[in-house]
Parts: C-alpha cells; structure tokens; sequence
C-alpha cells in the first residue's frame, strides 16, 4: 500500500475512535441514542445552515433580479429565522448602511432567533478581512491595508500589527453586534497568477503566514469575536477563482504538508482555532474519488465535498475539534456543477458543521425554499443517506460554540448604538490604520536621489487607475508638498493628447496600477459577476498602456516613479524603466463625512505614499512575496 493509502486507512480508524469518544464526552441529555425525534433532527439541521439576506423584493422580483439591499429587517425575513430555527446569516456591504442602523439590524435578527423553538441566539457574521475585503463602510469603520501590508511590517515589527488589527477588528465588530468574522486568511500565495487571493494573504512563506494569521484570529477572539481560519486546505497556488470556476492545485503531499496545510496545522496545534472554512478546490493528491454532477459528469470531488478532506484529514489527521464552514456555496466552484440540495447533502457526509449560502432568499417566494431544503435533508437522515449522530453532534457543536461567544445584549438600543458610536472608528483606530499603511510601504527599488520632491522635482504628472484616486492621491500631496503642482490623468477614458500636454509640463511622472482586477468576493459576492467581466476588460487595455506611458516620459528625459497599488507582482513587467518602484498592497479610500459638496477623498495608501515623497517618512516595508528584480 502506498503512503498516502496507509494514511488514509490510518485516518478512517481514528475517526471511528474520534466518534466513539466524542459520543461518549457528550452529557447525558445531548449524547445522540439512536433514535433521535424529527423535531430534534430538523432544529439540528437547522442550526447547520447560515443564509445570506443581501437583497431582499417584497413584490416578488424575477427571480435572481432583486437588487434591493435588505437594510431593515421585514416581517417576512424575521418569521424564516423564527419559524426554521437557522442557525446564522451572513451580511454584505450592501445591508449595512450606518452605525445605528447596523446595530439595530443584528438586533432584530437575534430577537427573531429567541422567538424560535430552540431559542439558539444566530451566528452574525460577515467578511470583514480588512484592505480590499470589508463590508464595513469604510468611512465608518477601520478597514486597514489587508493582510499583505501587514505580511510587509513582519521583519520590522513582528506580529504587532497582526495583533493590533485584530483587537480592533474584533472591538468594532462586537460592538455593532456581529459575532462571527469569516478571516483571517491563512492562504500561501505562492502563485503570482492568483486572482482571488494575492493581498488577502500575508505572503508566501508559510512559517509567517500561520504567525501572523494566528495572532490576529486570537486578538479578535479576545474580544468576543470569533475567527475562521481559511480557504481549508489552502487557495494560495491557484490560477482560477473558485468564485467563477473550480481550481485545481496539483501539489504533491509533502508540499501540501510544508505549505498549504502548515498554516492550519500551526494553529490547530496551540488549540486556539474555532472555525476553519472550506475552499471549492480540487486536491488530488488528498482525494482523487470523483463525484456525479448534475449533467452525470464524473468530477473531482472538491474539498468541500470531501470526507477524505474534511473527516480524515482535518478532523482526524490533524485533530481540529472546532467548526468546518464551508465557503459560499453559491460559487461556481460548487454550483456550476452540484443543485442546491446535492451540494449540501454532499458537505454534510463530508463532515461539514455549517452550510454557507445553500439556496438565494431574495424574495417571498424564493424564501419558501429554505423550509424545503431542511425538509430535504431531513429526508437524507430518515434514508440513512445523512447519519442522524453524525448530524446531531456537528449541532452541538455548534451550540457549544454559541454558548462561549454569542451572548445576548441586555442594553436598550440607544445605549447599544451609543456604545458602537464610540468604538467603530474611534480616532486611535484610524491611526493605527494609518501607521500600518506607513510601515508596510516598501520600496521595491531605485534611490531616493530626487526625493522630496518640490526641490528638484516642483512638478508631477500622476496618472492613476481611476478619478477617485486621482484625488486621493492630488489631495494627499497638496497636504504634504503644498507648493508641488500636480495633474492627474485617469486610466478609465485615458486621453492620450490631453495626457501628453500634462506631462510635457511635468518633471516627473508618477503612474499607478492595480494587479489584478477585482474579483467577485471584493465586489461582494456572485450577484456582481457582470461587473467583475468588465472591469477586468479594461484592465487589460490599461496594462498595455502603462509600459508606453513610462517610456514616452523616459524619452522625453522626465524622472519616473511606478507605484503598485495591490499585488506587487505586476512591477516585473511593467515597470522595469522606472526610476523609483513602490509598493502599498492596497488602494482603500473613501470621502471623508461632510465634505460630500466638496470631496475630500482620502486613503491611507495615498497619505502614505504622499508623505514619503516629502521625505516625512521612510519605506521600511519588505516585500513578503518574490517578484523580479534588477
């Protein structure tokens, strides 16, 4: 037998004594006796199953067209959580609106759950990662540069920033009444192609990774929040997102155990991780069985679907004793091939604790689906297709986990969104947000001989991605260099004459890029894939453009500075005439309250970046990951 078969088998014999012992850990009145009671067995799966309520069309919208956010709890959505007894919901950006409305929001959702028959308070959660993932208001809350910017501190700081953002992180997010944060990250981007990861990682060493990943989870759990550990087994070399197809990574197992694994092991082994979420990603190399689609293609099983993956592995081979979520089933990498119904009972054999986005309830007739769905499943139970112990013990552990970090608000609203009011944001938050921003920018290459600017340099030409970091950026310099002119040219509806005639006046040109285009889960989720298309067309165009740009400006004998605004990878071939090459890991901005007449758009890159060019700070970041270099 080979290696991985013994292991395998290996792995099937702990996880009969797995059971056996957790069984008989159980207390008496919730260890499962063979015949559990169908009202026990649907409350079960119910506690299984976390929904979304982004959209939400009371007139019964087409379906799969509702695009009004649910920001209010109506009576129809309040009387699905009362009457299933589901056991959480995930919010986006569209649902939250302000700091009172946020709170009285969750408020009303966990009053519903105590109106159930179990009384279960819900799971609340949401993908609050920082950088490019938050659903937050970023003019609210405290988004932070993401976890690249923080992977770049790492040699300087340490894991300071890893704990400083996850305390904030946490305190914010209690405050508004969420308790569950789907980060962080613990990918190991070793894949420059990678388009659904990249900046949501901390880097490609995974020693780092798991370092700085479990320091920010265990700050935000000290603060009552709890944090899952993900993309289980790891989406750090994939060249597809699974949010539009389904990848494969065809590592051997040994690099699987030195890399994608080793994040989730290291933090396994210390006992402090409470969730872990599933990737839709195929593994041979842990599990080559295939599985029927709906079109009766035989495919690889992905993770998610995987007992040998999710049970033999994750439980029993490394010995995770928390909550397997699995990641949004309404991704392609799941429903492209698997109906609803399927993929659920499918995760569930696999060892799932809890079903992400199982079926869309955007609407009242689309809401009866829920009710069905749990019919369904009990079904599989009754069949034997689903085990009914297997079922109950994943509930409890869910409840166990409610009952340690889910506690029910006893203050009266006002002073619930009084309290958020003085958290979310605070001042000291947004300057530790901008001090990371600081001490993560790095300069890739090329001297400092012409910094700062206004002595040599009394004039820039920036051209940017688009109009609002036009601003962001103009408005950052006027701040720190105010006797510098500047211009601006947007990338998005690029004029070449215009831009020429801007830079025949500058000394020095500055250009902006993002790599790569925005994926689904930074716009929100799959609802917004018509949009991602686009941008990513344009992209492209503006990719050949940036190289013709640094080069007209050499020609011309004008000083070039290139700054990569995300994945830093990109400076290998676009930027290798230029001057002076930075690196911010991220382009967060927002218009500041009160000047909407007016805007002042600010972003923590764009002040960063303006301070180093006046020589008020210094680029001490260090690349995290490996790009080419003179």
């Amino acid at each position: 037998m080979n290696p991985i078969g013994r292991r395998l088998k290996r792995g099937k014999l702990i996880s009969i004594l797995a059971t056996i012992i957790t069984m008989t850990s159980c207390s008496p009145a919730s260890q499962p006796d063979g015949k559990l009671s169908d009202t026990q067995l649907r409350d079960d799966l119910a506690q299984k199953i976390m929904i979304d309520l982004r959209y939400y069309c009371a007139d019964n919208t087409e379906s799969g067209k509702c695009r009004t956010p649910m920001t209010a709890l109506p009576d129809d959505l309040a009387a699905l959580i009362r009457d299933t007894g589901i056991g959480g919901v995930i919010l986006f950006a569209d649902n939250l609106v302000d700091i009172p409305q946020m709170v009285r929001l969750n408020r009303a959702m966990q009053h519903a759950a105590s109106q159930s028959q179990s009384g279960q308070p819900l799971f609340i959660s949401l993908d609050q990662e920082g950088g490019r993932v938050a659903r937050v208001p970023r003019h609210l809350g405290t988004a932070f540069s993401g976890n690249m910017a923080i992977g770049a501190t790492y040699l300087e700081q340490g894991v300071e920033y890893a704990r400083a953002t996850g305390t904030v992180l946490g305190k914010e997010l209690k405050a508004l009444g969420f308790n569950v944060n789907h980060a962080p990250t613990v990918d190991v981007n070793v894949n420059p192609n990678n388009p659904v990861i990249n900046v949501r990682s901390f880097g490609e060493d995974a020693e780092m990774v798991a370092e700085l990943g479990i320091a920010q989870m265990q700050a935000m759990q000290e603060q009552g929040v709890i944090g899952t550990l993900k993309h289980f087994p790891g989406h750090g070399d994939t060249a597809v997102d699974s949010h539009t197809g389904l990848p494969l990574v065809e590592h051997d197992r040994e690099t699987i155990d030195h890399v994608d694994l080793l994040p989730f092991r290291r933090a396994i082994e210390q006992g402090l991780v409470e969730t872990i979420m599933t990737a839709h990603i195929q593994y041979p190399a842990l599990d080559d069985s295939k599985l029927a689609s709906k079109t009766g293609e035989m495919i690889l099983r992905p993770a998610t679907l995987s007992r040998t993956i999710l049970t033999d592995l994750l439980r029993n081979e490394l010995g995770f004793k928390g909550l397997i979520v699995t990641d949004a089933m309404d991704m392609a990498g799941i429903s492209h091939f698997f109906e609803p119904t399927q993929a659920v009972i499918e995760t569930f054999k696999a060892g799932t604790d809890m079903v992400l986005m199982p079926i869309r309830l955007h609407t009242p007739e689309e809401i009866k689906q829920l009710p069905k769905l749990i019919d369904d499943l009990l079904a599989a139970v009754k069949s034997g297709e689903l085990s009914a112990d297997e079922i109950h013990l994943s509930a409890e552990r869910i409840r166990a986990s409610k009952a340690k970090y889910v506690q029910v608000d006893n203050q009266d609203e006002s002073a619930a969104i009084a309290n958020a009011e003085s958290i979310v944001g605070a001042p000291a938050h947004k300057q530790l947000e901008q001090a990371l921003s600081d001490a993560s920018l790095t300069k890739v290459r090329g001297n400092n001989s012409l910094l700062p600017l206004g002595q040599k340099i009394r004039s820039v030409h920036l051209v940017m991605p688009d109009r609002g970091k036009c601003l962001a950026m103009q408005q950052a310099l006027s701040r720190n260099l105010p006797d510098l002119i500047s211009s601006c040219a947007s990338l998005q509806g690029f004029d070449t004459e215009i831009n020429q005639q801007a830079m025949s006046k500058a000394d020095m040109l500055l250009v902006a890029s993002i790599t790569p285009a925005q994926s689904a889960v930074e716009r929100g989720g799959m609802e917004d894939m018509s949009l991602v298309r686009a941008d990513a067309l344009d992209h492209q165009s503006q990719q050949a453009l940036i190289p013709q740009l640094i080069q007209q400006a050499k020609q011309a004998g004008k000083a070039v500075t290139f700054v990569s605004l995300r994945a830093p990878y990109e400076v290998e071939w676009l930027a290798q005439d230029a001057d002076l090459v930075l690196a911010t890991y991220a382009y967060n901005s927002h218009i500041l309250p009160g000047t909407e007449d007016n805007p002042q758009v600010y972003g923590p890159a764009f002040e960063s970046l303006a301070r180093f060019l006046a020589g008020k700070i210094q680029a001490k970041g260090h690349l995290p990951v490996t790009v080419g270099r003179d």
